[in-house]
């Protein structure tokens, strides 16, 4: 098995230079588990900052020829779980196939005051890819 940790070039950088994004573990097969750190994006509503976390989590896989398609496992921090209708119909529209596993937290901060939503995930890239 072989451990790359980086934050794609292309792909939006993080916020802080003191973490990398994601961390691809490449099997003896050829494919290979991508590991994208929470993500969190601008935006005044949940629904804005959920969809610009999506597109940065779109670009990410990208980068290392995945997609949306491949997440496996997903984790939501929410700052207000009342809001988690708004999160899902976003989610909805980029998740389009079978649901991944997935958790949602409802936690009283993140990172950032103006954040309201931090996201990670889990994907799968086949060997074929």
């Amino acid at each position: 098995m072989k451990v790359t940790i980086d934050s794609p070039a292309g792909a939006p950088q993080p916020l802080s230079p003191y973490y990398s994004q994601v961390a691809r573990v490449e099997q003896a097969d050829g494919s290979a588990l991508l590991y994208l750190s929470g993500q969190i994006a601008e935006g005044d509503t949940l629904a804005e900052q959920s969809r610009g976390v999506f597109e940065t989590i779109d670009a990410l896989l990208k980068a290392h020829g995945a997609t949306l398609a491949d997440i496996i496992n997903i984790r939501t921090y929410l700052t207000d779980i009342d809001k988690l209708q708004e999160y899902g119909a976003v989610r909805r529209e980029f998740l389009t196939g079978t649901p991944p596993t997935s958790m949602t937290f409802e936690v009283s901060k993140l990172f950032r005051p103006e954040a309201q939503i931090e996201i990670e995930v889990v994907a799968a890239i086949p060997a074929n890819r």
